[in-house]
C-alpha cells in the first residue's frame, strides 16, 4: 500500500467522526460479526447452545456474553424474557449488512491479510483496525491536510500530542498511515487504504442512526478516557489455535457475504512504515 492519493466517491471530512465511531464499537468486540453472520444465516429464533455448534472454535459460554452483549446493544432480540429463550437479529442488527460488505470490500481491495480469510474475520480485522476513538479525526485531519507534522495534526484534531503520537503509530501498524521520511519529525500521510475509508465511514454513518439517538444526551468523551480505549480489544487476544477452523470457514455460504475469498494483494506498505501488525 502506498502513500498516493486515491479518489473516493464520498468524503472522509463529510461524516461525524464520533457517531461513526460509537457505531463502530458496538461491532468491535470479537465474535460480534461471526455471531450476527450466524443468526442471518439460520434466517430464525437460535439459543446460544445452536449458535455455538455453529462456531466451534469460541466456547459456548463466550457465546452466551457475546450475545447479552449484543442484545444489551439492541443488536439481537429474545422471543421471550427468560432465560435460555432463543436470539434473533432485530432490525438494527438486521441492517448491519451494508456496514460488514463495505467493511468487506475495502479490505479485500486494500489489505493483504494472507491465505484465504473468512468474511466474518475480514470484517472483524477491519473494525479493530478503525474503531479506537479518535482514530476518525485523526484521518479526517491527514485527508483534509497532508502530508502533516504531528503537532499540526494534533493541533487540527483537538488532540494532546502524547496521545496523538500513540494514535498515529497505531494507525502505521495497522497500514492506514505512513511516514513521509524516516526522520522522528517527518511528516505523515494516508496510505491508499486511509484514503479509501471514504464508502465504509459513509455506511457506518448511515447504520448508526439508533446509535445516535441513544447518545445524544452523552457528554464528549475525555482524551484521557480515549487513551485507556486503546487496550479495550488487543491486537494478540485472538486464540492462536483458531487460525484454522478460521480459514477452513472462508469457503462456508453466507448470507452477509457473496465475495471471492481471495483478496487482491495490494502494494506493499512502504519501507518507511512500522513493522507488521501482529494478530
Amino acid at each position: 500500500m502506498s502513500a498516493t492519493p486515491q479518489s473516493s466517491a464520498v468524503s472522509i471530512g463529510s461524516v461525524d467522526a464520533q457517531r461513526v465511531e460509537d457505531a463502530l464499537s458496538l461491532i468491535a468486540p470479537k465474535w460480534t460479526t461471526w455471531s450476527a453472520q450466524t443468526l442471518a444465516q439460520q434466517g430464525s429464533p437460535m439459543r446460544v447452545r445452536d449458535v455455538a455448534a455453529r462456531l466451534p472454535f469460541v466456547s459456548e459460554q463466550f457465546v452466551g456474553k457475546r450475545l447479552a452483549q449484543m442484545h444489551a446493544d439492541g443488536l439481537v432480540t429474545r422471543t421471550a424474557d427468560r432465560p435460555g429463550a432463543p436470539y434473533q437479529l432485530s432490525a438494527f442488527g438486521g441492517s448491519l449488512s451494508r456496514v460488514h460488505h463495505a467493511l468487506s470490500d475495502w479490505s479485500q481491495a486494500n489489505l493483504s491479510l494472507g491465505g484465504q480469510v473468512a468474511g466474518a474475520e475480514r470484517v472483524e480485522d477491519a473494525v479493530r483496525r478503525l474503531h479506537l476513538r479518535h482514530s476518525t479525526a485523526v484521518i479526517q485531519v491527514l485527508d483534509a491536510g497532508g502530508p502533516m507534522r504531528f503537532v499540526r495534526i494534533a493541533e487540527e484534531a483537538g488532540l494532546d500530542n502524547g496521545f496523538t503520537r500513540q494514535r498515529l503509530n497505531r494507525l502505521q501498524v495497522d497500514g492506514l498511515v505512513a511516514r513521509t521520511g524516516p526522520r522522528h519529525g517527518d511528516p505523515y500521510v494516508l496510505t491508499d487504504a486511509g484514503r479509501a475509508l471514504g464508502p465504509v465511514y459513509a455506511a457506518v454513518e448511515h447504520w448508526s442512526g439508533p446509535v445516535a439517538t441513544r447518545n445524544r444526551s452523552a457528554p464528549p468523551t475525555p482524551v484521557a478516557a480515549a487513551t485507556r480505549t486503546h487496550t479495550g480489544v488487543p491486537l494478540g487476544s485472538d486464540n492462536i489455535r483458531t487460525s484454522a477452523a478460521l480459514r477452513r470457514s472462508a469457503s462456508a455460504p453466507s448470507a452477509l457475504f457473496s465475495h471471492a475469498p481471495q483478496p487482491r494483494v495490494p502494494a506493499a506498505l512502504t519501507a518507511l512504515s512500522t513493522p507488521s501488525r501482529g494478530r
